[in-house]
């Protein structure tokens, strides 16, 4: 065999090396990319927005006025499955349990976003106005120390703008609002829920 025709042999078998070599790297790279791109997509189906959780909400009043929107995102919400249905309710009235009376100047509510209504003596309902309600807390908190707690701040998502860093969620001082699959955006604030 000449010298010519052993270079030309030398030469196919690298080629061949090589192209087998390069296709398998380029099916491992395919491989990966593959891998990472279901990965990837799986995550990105998993879309998130922020909710307060009611089980760490300290009432700071942040939610009415830290939002960058004007009324605040938050709004109070009533879970009526536990609510007592007071004539007293310290989430209407002013929690003052030494003198409280149910004098009309005696509401706890700012912008009388709460509607109490009697259904039978002793029993009223109480209902949240949501477009008058500016997420202050001030309800929540008195149901919260001397009632069933069934009044409690969310994240309302036809209004919140769902902002990359929410803007209370930083200086919330309870640590309450969380990141919730878009898909389930409430956290309803139940007694099986709680503990």
């Amino acid at each position: 065999m000449s010298k010519a025709e052993k270079e030309k042999g030398i030469e196919r078998g690298h080629s061949r090396r090589g192209f087998l070599s390069g296709g398998f790297r380029g099916a491992m790279l395919f491989f990966f990319g593959m891998v990472t791109g279901f990965f990837t997509g799986k995550v990105r189906a998993e879309r998130t927005v922020w909710q307060i959780d009611p089980f760490k909400c300290v009432f700071c009043t942040n939610c009415a006025t830290e939002c960058v929107l004007e009324p605040s995102a938050v709004r109070c919400v009533q879970y009526y499955p536990i609510c007592g249905y007071c004539k007293l309710c310290t989430g209407y009235f002013d929690p003052q349990p030494i003198n409280l009376d149910t004098g009309a100047e005696n509401q706890i509510c700012p912008t009388g976003a709460i509607i109490r209504t009697k259904l039978e003596d002793p029993y009223y309902e109480y209902t949240i106005d949501e477009e008058l309600c500016i997420g202050c807390a001030k309800c929540v908190e008195g149901c919260e120390l001397f009632g069933n707690g069934s009044f409690f701040l969310q994240v309302r998502h036809d209004k919140c703008v769902n902002c990359n860093e929410c803007a209370i969620a930083v200086s919330c001082p309870g640590q309450a609002f969380v990141r919730v699959p878009a898909g389930d955006p409430y956290l309803l604030k139940t007694r099986e829920t709680a503990g």
